[in-house]
This record gives C-alpha cells, structure tokens and sequence, in this order.
C-alpha cells in the first residue's frame, strides 16, 4: 500500500505544479479568471491521470525485473534451505538405522554367547560328573565290603584309576583352552625339524594304534628333504599331531591306517594327517571343532576321549595365525590338514 500512496501523491503534485504554471502564464496574459479556473481543473486532472500512468508503469519496467532476482533468489534460497533440512534429516536417519542395526548385532552377539556359556557350562557339569559319579559307585562297593574280596577289589580299583586319569585328561584339557584363550601361555618360537617330531610322535603312539591293528606311518619319511624345518611352538605343534593321531585311532577301522604327509607350501609346510576311518557326515562336519561335541559318543565316551581334542587343535593353530581344515568322507575316511611357516634359512640336521 505504501508504495501506491507514493504514486498517486507524485503524480497529484505534477499535475498541481502544471496546473499553477499554466494559470500563472494566462493571468500574466490577461485571461479572464473563470477561463483560468476551467483550464488549470482540465490541466490538473489531464496531467494527474496521464503521469500517473506514466509512473505505474516505469516502476513496473525498473522494478519487474529486480522483483524477479529477488523472488527467484528466495526461492533457491528456500529449495537450498529445503534440501538442507532433507540431507540433515537423512543423515540422522541413516545414523540411527546403523545404529540400530550395531545394536541389533550387538544383542544377537551377547545372545549367542550367553547361549554358548550356558552350554558351555552344562557340558562342563556332565563331563565332569560321568567320572566323579564312577569313582563314588566304586570306592563306596569297595567300602561295603568290596574290598575283602580280592577279584573285586583289584577291579573296582584299576575302573576308578582309569575315571581319575580321564578327569584329569578333562581338566588339563579345559586348562590348555583356557591359557589359549586369555593369551596366558604365549608361544615360544623355536626352529625344529617337523618330520622328526612327527616320527618321535609316531613311535609313542604305536602301541596305541597297536591295540586297533592300526599302522601309523611317515610318509616318505626317510627321503624328506631338510626344507621342512619350521618356525613354531614345538610343544604345541606336537600337540596337535598327538591329538590328530590319537582322534584317528579312537574313530579309524580295526585293520586300518594313519599317515602323516608334508607339503611344501613355499614359504609354509602343510601338514596332513590322513586316516582310513569311519569319516565325518556333512551334518557333523560345521560342529567338530566345538569344545565336548562328539561324532560318535557312545564311542568316544569308551575310549575315554574328553571331546576337547579338536577344540585345542584349533585354538593352536589359530594362535600360530592358520587355520586347520578338513576332508572327510563317510565310510573312507579323513584328512585334517594345518599349516606351519617354514624356516627358510636351512639348518642341516
């Protein structure tokens, strides 16, 4: 409104300021009054409408395109602003989607592992109790009376020694796992001959395999080139070639085989242990390496195994930056197979 009021007063004093000049110019001319009069009216109202216009519209010319800019400004302004707000509440969306979903991830990993305590507990609680539960039943019949009798006595004995001797194979083992574990047996890295230890492993393992009719054996041993020395924690690589064993005779056929084979792997040795045993479903395959998970129970639980074996081999060979795998077929047999660095400066032995 104001600037129409500004307009309309511009126009009003042209139009007044051509009308006094008109009237002033016809008195000095001696034109009679009342003809003064009518012509400074028409002058006035003629030059009132016409300058008027005249105004309207060079505002219009000047203005239009300034109004223009400045509208068209606003509105990149408000898209800019617009598009601001949308990029602000999109990054916050995508903040709280990621969060979310770490969150989720978080939860399912603290599920799992409560899941994991849980069972880990049980299996714990059961395979300690089977040993504990067979001393109490033996040394409480010896203590009725068993033991004046020298069969029985003798007996319940040799079963209670061999019940102590797998609770304390289940807490050495649950102990190596735990060292491992929290890192508190760190690994001592020396240099050793890899074929040597496995024939020394061999040679304590026969009469064990003996027992089954199984044959252990190095394979190529005797033309095994001196490349085979490695860097590694002997005491723990050991280790595993004794549990592999020992697993292959527990689940290996009367009349079979065990065979230790070596690779070179360039800068790594890979070691295979290859049994002719009754091999592993794919069902069970995803679940050997778990702590206490058996194949064959029944049969395991016989032999005297603490269904820890394979869950220590794992956690060595991982400590040691590998990985162990294996190949299995129903009916033919297994292959668990582990690598070690190689030293490759060579040393002669």
């Amino acid at each position: 409104m104001m600037t129409i009021k500004t307009k309309e007063n511009a126009s009003l004093w042209l139009a007044f300021v051509a009308a006094v000049v008109v009237a002033a110019i016809m008195i000095i001319c001696g034109v009679k009054w009342w003809l003064v009069a009518c012509v400074a009216v028409a002058m006035f109202v003629v030059i009132a409408i016409l300058s008027l216009q005249m105004i309207k519209s060079y505002v219009a010319y000047k203005l239009k395109p300034i109004y223009s800019m400045v509208l068209s400004r606003h509105v990149q302004t408000n898209e800019i602003v617009n598009q601001m707000k949308d990029k602000h509440v999109e990054d916050i969306s995508d903040e709280l989607t990621a969060w979310v979903e770490d969150n989720d991830k978080e939860i399912a990993r603290l599920k799992q592992n409560e899941v994991f305590r849980k069972q880990y507990l049980g299996n714990v609680a059961h395979e300690l109790k089977t040993p504990i539960f067979n001393i109490q039943g033996y040394i409480s019949t010896l203590l009725d009376g068993g033991l004046e009798d020298d069969l029985i006595n003798r007996k319940y004995l040799e079963r209670a020694e061999k019940s102590i001797d797998r609770l304390i194979n289940i807490v050495n083992d649950l102990d190596t796992i735990a060292k491992l574990e929290n890192d508190m047996n760190r690994l001592n890295m020396t240099k050793f001959d890899v074929v040597a230890l496995a024939k020394e492993i061999v040679e304590q393992l026969e009469m064990e395999a003996a027992k089954r009719d199984i044959k252990l054996t190095v394979k190529g041993a005797d033309s095994l080139p001196s490349m085979f020395w490695v860097t590694a924690d002997k005491h723990f690589i050991g280790q595993v070639l004794v549990n592999l064993i020992i697993n292959s005779i527990n689940y290996g056929k009367e009349g079979g085989s065990t065979r230790i084979k070596f690779r070179d792997m360039m800068d790594k040795v890979l070691i295979e242990v290859e049994d002719t045993g009754v091999g592993i479903s794919k069902e069970d395959m995803p679940r050997i390496f778990e702590r206490f998970y058996r194949v064959d129970k029944g049969r395991s639980r016989e032999q005297g195994g603490t269904g820890l074996g394979l869950a220590i081999v794992k956690h060595i060979v991982e400590a040691h930056g590998e990985r162990i795998t294996v190949r299995s077929e129903l009916g033919v047999g297994s292959t668990f197979a582990f690598a070690v660095k190689k030293e490759l400066a060579q040393t002669e032995r």
